[in-house]
């Protein structure tokens, strides 16, 4: 099975490339993202996730690891098919699939073509879960590193998420509250308490400091 290539980009199709690996040209399928990394000519370490059918062996390529891990949990879910998997993975990056999927915001993910409202609330409901064993993640725009260690704590940053994000906040910035201070508040912070936290967190800073 093949789990990773290192070659040279051969060629580029509309959502594939060719990577020449020591004279072997292997035809791999992507995402428009990974697809924006590559160049004819330029070297690449693409980590690979193989399908094998009757008829066929198709190979998917990923630039990043944890794309490849939410490809394989994409396709878990009824109804999503590998393109559109890949047509997902090409709109959300894997933060921002992460934080969508924890924040049940399926909005986002139907922002992929081929992917209607009631897919995107499964994929968000069947993997909400999963999110917790793969942890919460880094939420880059503020550099909050969340530690999720079982789904009754992703649970409870879900809820008080969503809570933030009906009193107005944008999911991204709810989110991103509630993971900062459920850091400090630990694994067992109730759903009161992340929200509470959560709303100091999203104060001015001005507001913050007189508080």
């Amino acid at each position: 099975m093949i789990g990773r290539l290192k070659g040279v980009i051969d060629e580029l199709g509309d959502d594939w490339a060719l990577i020449d690996v020591n004279g072997v040209g292997y035809q791999i399928f992507c995402s428009s993202r990974t697809m924006s990394r590559f160049a004819v000519g330029e070297a690449a370490v693409v980590e690979i996730e193989t399908h094998v059918r009757e008829d066929h062996i198709h190979l998917y390529g990923f630039t990043d690891p944890s794309e490849r891990d939410w490809f394989k949990l994409l396709t878990m879910v009824q109804g999503v098919g590998n393109k559109v998997g890949l047509a997902i993975l090409g709109v959300l990056s894997p933060d921002e699939l992460m934080q969508a999927v924890a924040a049940a915001d399926k909005a986002a993910v139907s922002r992929a073509p081929g992917v209607g409202s009631k897919l995107a609330t499964r994929i968000v409901s069947e993997l909400k879960d999963k999110v917790g064993a793969m942890a919460l993640g880094t939420v880059a725009k503020s550099q909050a590193a969340v530690a999720v260690r079982d789904s009754s704590s992703t649970a409870a940053v879900s809820e008080a998420a969503s809570a933030l994000v009906n009193l107005g906040y944008g999911p991204l910035e709810a989110l991103t509250a509630v993971s900062r201070v459920s850091v400090n508040l630990g694994d067992h912070a109730g759903v009161e308490e992340l929200i509470r936290d959560g709303l100091r967190e999203l104060a001015p800073a001005d507001v913050r400091a007189g508080g």
